[in-house]
């Protein structure tokens, strides 16, 4: 598409693909800059290098219950007798330990099984009586216990770089004595609010006026998302003005801009992005709420081009386009590969109806216990409706060719 020329509005499905499309494009290039980071402050990072084990793991035979070690060839009969020359704890070393014929060791969770032995009875399967044990019920040979390197080896890769490191990542890399690691550097990502009705949340609005709270939202979506919010100043409804601001934005990896991309007489932004020579993805999305977003570049075909996304001024239209088509941006700028919208099943507890044609991402409340999850819609009054937000956990998705759902019927649940 030439520059400057508006693309048409699509479909949810194609304006994510064409989001996802351009992320691997980011991701491709390999353009994001590492850093050394101690290990807890990687947490929400993205990991840069690989980790690999360097030992074993576990390094030893471990028990995987409180118990006896045993020879299992002496207790292949019920009611074995055997002798038991020794309590080990885990952190006792076992190397000069050894399990002969009748005898057994008393033995902890996660100790290290002595030489000799090659299973593990259960406590709750032996009777202890002085120094002789009672085996109650026979096991086999490798039985109640993790063998060396059965997690993984010594030069074993732990952790691909690419993963955003949760506890779960931080937890593998401590074990692999990882006290400090390379993450990628986080994305900047510019946040640029626009309209002469929006004042800072600190002024004293007029009656025909608003506080700038989706700048607020933003920012924490894009911390969130694992990038560095740049809240610029509010840009008013003059071109001068507000191209001076985008080119600002467009200096860092990510411009969001919020209001301005509708069809009004004052709605500047697209005019000004194309006076910018911005290449437009698309400049709307059958989407509830949220059509007008709009995607796209400066800098089209150069080594680093400057994504933007405009999205509607409207809170909650704000952060649904937001988590449809930013999140995947933002996590492709960090060095991560967008993850997957999941959409979870639950029974709708009351009828819906609604119009035919968008694709709809509408506040509900999920609630329900264990297996049996409900949903249903909050009572909102449209888009800026930002108070029934306070009521939702998640967004309701309509199909755009459903009028009437019934209740009782499982539908599809996004998390925001």
């Amino acid at each position: 598409m030439s520059s400057g020329v508006p693309a048409s509005v699509v479909t949810f499905e194609e304006a994510r693909h064409i989001v996802e499309e351009h992320a691997a494009r980011v991701l491709a290039a390999e353009s994001i800059a590492p850093e050394m980071v101690s290990l807890l402050s990687s947490f929400g990072r993205v990991l840069a290098e690989p980790i690999v084990a360097d030992r074993d793991f576990p390094p030893f035979p471990r028990a995987a219950r409180d118990g006896y070690a045993i020879r299992a060839a002496d207790v292949a009969q019920e009611h074995a007798r055997l002798h038991v020359i020794v309590e080990i704890k885990a952190g006792d070393p076992t190397e000069k330990l050894i399990v002969n014929r009748g005898q057994a060791a008393s033995i902890m969770t996660g100790a290290p099984l002595p030489p000799g032995a090659d299973a593990v009875v259960m406590v709750e399967h032996s009777s202890l009586s002085g120094d002789f044990v009672e085996i109650q019920r026979p096991v086999a040979s490798g039985e109640n216990f993790v063998p060396r390197g059965a997690e993984a080896r010594a030069g074993q890769l732990l952790l691909e770089p690419g993963q955003r490191m949760t506890h779960f990542q931080i937890s593998i890399a401590a074990a692999a004595g990882k006290h400090r690691i390379q993450v990628f550097r986080k994305p900047r990502v510019a946040v640029l609010s626009t309209g002469d009705e929006v004042v800072e949340i600190e002024a004293s609005p007029g009656p025909s006026q608003i506080r700038n709270s989706n700048s607020y939202s933003l920012a924490a979506q894009v911390e969130n998302s694992g990038g560095q919010a740049v809240r610029l100043v509010i840009a008013p409804d003059e071109p001068k003005r507000l191209r001076a601001l985008i080119e600002e934005g467009l200096s860092c990896d990510l411009l969001l801009l919020t209001g301005g991309v509708s069809m009004g007489k004052y709605d500047l932004v697209e005019q000004v992005l194309s006076e910018l020579r911005a290449e437009f993805y698309f400049t709307g999305a059958k989407i509830q709420p949220g059509k007008p977003v709009v995607f796209g570049s400066c800098g089209a075909g150069t080594p680093t081009p400057r994504y933007f996304l405009g999205l509607p001024g409207n809170p909650i239209s704000t952060m649904v386009t937001f988590r449809l088509f930013a999140q995947p941006m933002i996590e492709a700028l960090s060095g991560q590969k967008p993850t997957p919208l999941v959409f979870l099943k639950a029974r709708l507890q009351a009828d819906v109806r609604t119009k035919t044609g968008l694709k709809r991402f509408l506040p509900a409340l999920l609630s329900g216990e264990f297996d049996d999850p409900e949903v249903a819609l909050t009572k909102w009054q449209g888009s800026g409706d930002i108070a029934s937000l306070a009521r939702s956990n998640c967004y309701l998705v309509i199909p755009p060719d459903r009028e009437h759902i019934p209740a009782g019927e499982w539908v599809s649940v996004l998390l925001p």
